[in-house]
């Protein structure tokens, strides 16, 4: 396959790849979702990870319907990826698409429940030795070595048995030996460039040693001439023996050694001590170079002996990176796992998971489910659309980014923020969140990016947020009916939120109409909801409540004062409980 055949590679970036890695190395590196390697070559990380994913989840891809839909995706990637024990493991956790074989998604559960458990079955002392394992692996930059001594840290560390089966089923003898013959090699083990590395073996070491105090004095040969010249020397053979026993003395080389390096026919003392000492150095660099090659071929042929298992290690330890990388994500975030089922999405005790602070879990349901309630009504079975009303900042766009959230992490295979939750297959998700905007053209955009994937062959889920931010109210109601019939006529699932209940026709039998309700002011005059959504119930915002705080928060301004709507008072009660019942009967709720 050629490089441009691949989404997101055109002519510059191909010459790019093909000038760094070579064609074949590039197309491997794309079909291994290799992130490493093609920043390595040049892109950047962000760009490498979507021509990634589009290699290799191209399909999946297209469950994404809309940007708001991918933005979730790309968030909840980067919350797994923020637990990775590796860069290779965040990069391959980046590079998850949804998976539209249900076989494969069950099968990725049960590597990542699993992991969760494993991790969770450790001590605090095991995380801390995997935790490091992992880190010096990483520092190490991914070695066959570093691979090694990781997959023998982690042996030790505990994981082990049924979990981390292809760990437990390496040979330990044999990786102990290659990893002390790769802790004496340095360079690549298949090339003749392997260097030997220091104290592996005492003859090379001494060998060096003397190379290295030869070339010293060569590089000082007039201070070695003084030193061994004499008045007294008349001769060349006088000459020979002093500096012989001379430099043997200052570099360890054996007499002989020293002798056989001297020339016969040097013009003079300096000739004769310079070109003796150039002679000894290349005589030991010939003496060094062949017993490092002796000894890098027998360390090579330990590695070979154990082959098998390093290269089952070097795959091991990346597999067990990735799978407790989202081992750890789901344990921190305790994530479950969801039943996958034929029909709609269902969620109990579902809590979102980019809100930091503690939140009521939350749960509810399209489609056909057989959840319980748990203590609470459970969320109605059979209904196809649910149109979600109620308070302002009452979690109603919140609960529409916990069920993409909830559905896009099953799509990939991994566990959810519920204490249980039912995911139906979907071939597309349409998110769309409030964007509040006066541009022209702003609402006949937002309907083609909501409308087509609606429309298409297949599954669809619909999470729409207040299409009345975007035009009058009277037409969105009518284009809210309109989706609503659309959703149900298509046998699609849909969760519509809009402040327009009232307004709206009467819906089709399949659909129904949930509400979120306030419930009062907190003593620092905050509204208090209650973000559980009451089902078949109309939500009122209670706008007295918005009333009294206003109120109170200008008890000392002049202008204090409330006029009380003629008529109102007769009602009972504060002006400002007059004015937000008045408020609330003019504006349906709102």
């Amino acid at each position: 396959m050629r490089l441009e055949d691949y989404w997101g590679i055109g002519p510059k970036t191909s010459e790019l790849l093909t000038a760094e890695l070579g064609s074949d190395r590039a197309v491997d590196a794309i079909e291994s979702a290799d992130v490493r390697a093609l920043v390595d070559a040049g892109l950047h990380r962000g760009r490498a990870t979507r021509i990634l994913r589009r290699a290799n989840g191209e399909a999946g891809m297209d469950v994404l319907a809309t940007g708001d839909t991918r933005s979730v995706y790309d968030d909840l990637l980067t919350l797994a990826a923020g637990y990775a024990l590796t860069e290779h493991a965040a990069d391959r956790i980046r590079v998850l698409t949804p998976l539209l074989d249900r076989g494969a998604i069950a099968s990725r559960l049960d590597e990542v429940v699993a992991a969760r458990e494993a991790w969770t079955g450790l001590d605090e002392t095991e995380h801390d030795r995997v935790v490091e394992a992992f880190a010096a692996y990483d520092e190490a930059g991914g070695t066959d070595r570093a691979a090694v001594e990781t997959a023998l840290a982690l042996r030790e560390a505990g994981l082990t048995g049924e979990t981390f089966d292809a760990l437990a089923r390496l040979d330990d003898g044999a990786l102990r030996t290659a990893a002390a013959a790769l802790g004496d090699l340095r360079g690549s083990l298949d090339g003749d460039d392997a260097a030997v590395a220091d104290g592996a073996d005492a003859e090379l070491d001494r060998l060096r040693e003397q190379l290295a105090a030869a070339e010293g004095l060569a590089d000082s040969a007039f201070d070695v001439l003084d030193r061994v010249r004499d008045g007294s020397l008349r001769d060349f053979d006088a000459l020979e023996a002093a500096t012989v026993d001379h430099v043997a003395g200052e570099t360890g080389v054996a007499s002989a050694r020293v002798r056989a390096a001297a020339p016969e026919d040097a013009l003079d003392a300096a000739d004769f001590v310079s070109a003796t000492l150039r002679r000894l150095v290349d005589d030991l660099t010939e003496a060094v170079d062949e017993r490092e090659t002796t000894v890098a071929a027998d360390l090579r042929d330990r590695v070979g002996d154990a082959d098998g298992d390093v290269a089952r290690a070097v795959e091991v330890v990346s597999d067990i990176a990735v799978d407790l990388s989202l081992g750890r994500f789901a344990a921190e975030y305790q994530l479950t796992r969801p039943r996958l089922v034929d029909d709609g999405v269902a969620v109990r005790g579902a809590r979102n998971p980019f809100i930091d602070d503690p939140v009521q879990p939350v749960s509810y349901a399209v489609g056909t489910h057989s959840l319980a309630g748990a203590g609470e009504p459970a969320p109605p079975s059979g209904d196809r659309v649910s149109v979600l009303t109620g308070a302002n900042s009452g979690g109603k766009t919140t609960l529409l980014e916990t069920v993409c959230a909830v559905v896009l992490l099953a799509s990939m295979g991994l566990p959810v923020p519920a204490d249980e939750a039912a995911v139906g297959p979907f071939d597309r998700v349409v998110f769309h969140r409030r964007h509040a905007s006066f541009n022209a053209g702003v609402l006949e955009s937002t309907l083609r990016s909501v409308v087509p994937p609606l429309v298409e062959t297949g599954r669809t889920l619909m999470l729409v947020d207040e299409f009345e931010a975007i035009t009058e109210p009277g037409r969105a109601a009518d284009l809210l009916n309109g989706l609503v019939d659309l959703t149900v006529d298509r046998g699609a699932l849909g969760v519509y939120v809009t402040h327009l209940a009232e307004d709206l026709s009467p819906l089709p039998d399949a659909a129904r109409i949930d509400g979120i309700f306030a419930e009062g002011l907190t003593t620092d005059l905050d509204l208090r909801v209650d973000y559980q959504p009451r089902f078949n119930t109309i939500g009122r915002s209670t706008p007295e409540f918005i009333v009294s705080r206003l109120v109170a928060n200008a008890t000392d301004r002049p202008c204090a004062r409330v006029r009380t709507p003629r008529g109102v008072r007769r009602r009972g009660g504060s002006p400002a409980d007059a004015l937000g019942r008045a408020l609330d009967g003019r504006r349906g709720g709102d």
